[in-house]
């Protein structure tokens, strides 16, 4: 039986975040220039959203180029952005007839305005789109938007919209960039590395967290689904004990009789 297979439909997480890590080693252990890996990295891309897509999966976000990546050499960075350029131009007829919505997170106005422009078409094009949301974290960091978020609140309370008394994990929580999506089940991240990598740091709070050791080139479809076989056969309990999630699901089972 093939892995697709094997997948429950009926128990997928409704949003996957995946930290894509590795395009530099691969290059290298080719022999070939970093960039080399970031162009060979835009098929696993490719991969990854339309297993995605098809298993049903609702949200899928990609962290795609983080704050801290601005320190890198400036051609590093350069070739990057024009490979963005050229994945969202050459794939967004595709996401658009596959019925997939592309929308993004992070401080967009920090990218070059060509790069800006075409995400803003991007966006526009496919947001009429009901199937797959697909999230691209660009020039974003956890650190940095909880910072903004922290702004947002202290003028609201400065200027008297909110008191101080009326900020919760909720309020919080809606000045997030990801105020509108809901928090990540599933965390994949590939390349054998065990870090966060300043992803999503509030929104992973009970999220499943799974390493691959291939580096982000070589990640297929085959190892999404693995991915997502092992997220199916682990029990999430939110702080809770397994008889009390067992008591939970039987009550569900007799409200559904």
């Amino acid at each position: 039986m093939e892995l697709k297979e094997k997948i429950n439909k009926d128990n997928l997480p409704g949003h996957v975040a995946v930290i894509m890590d590795g395009n530099g080693r691969w290059a290298r252990k080719q022999g070939f220039a970093r960039v080399k890996g970031h162009e060979k990295g835009v098929g696993a891309v490719k991969e990854t959203v339309e297993a995605a897509a098809e298993l049903g999966i609702q949200y899928l976000t990609l962290y795609a180029f983080s704050t801290e990546n601005w320190n890198r050499p400036k051609y590093d960075i350069h070739a990057l952005m024009k490979i963005l350029l050229q994945a969202i131009h050459n794939e967004m007829n595709s996401q658009k007839d596959n019925n997939i919505r592309i929308t993004t997170i992070g401080d967009l106005t920090a990218l070059p305005v060509k790069s800006q422009n075409e995400l803003k078409r991007a966006v526009e094009m496919t947001s009429a789109n009901t199937g797959l949301t697909l999230i691209l974290a660009l020039s974003y960091s956890s650190r940095w938007e909880i910072v903004e978020a922290s702004k947002r609140l202290a003028e609201e309370v400065r200027i008297g919209t909110i008191s101080i008394e009326e900020i919760d994990s909720k309020l919080f929580a809606s000045h997030l960039t990801t105020y509108s999506i809901p928090d990540p089940e599933l965390l994949i991240r590939t390349s054998g590395e065990y870090r966060i990598s300043n992803f999503l740091l509030w929104q992973i709070a009970y999220t499943e967290l799974y390493f691959s050791s291939a580096l982000w080139p070589d990640f297929t479809r085959e190892e999404f689904y693995r991915a997502i076989l092992d997220y199916q056969n682990r029990e999430r309990r939110f702080g809770l004990t397994s008889e009390q999630i067992n008591q939970v699901e039987a009550t569900k089972k007799k409200r559904t009789k």
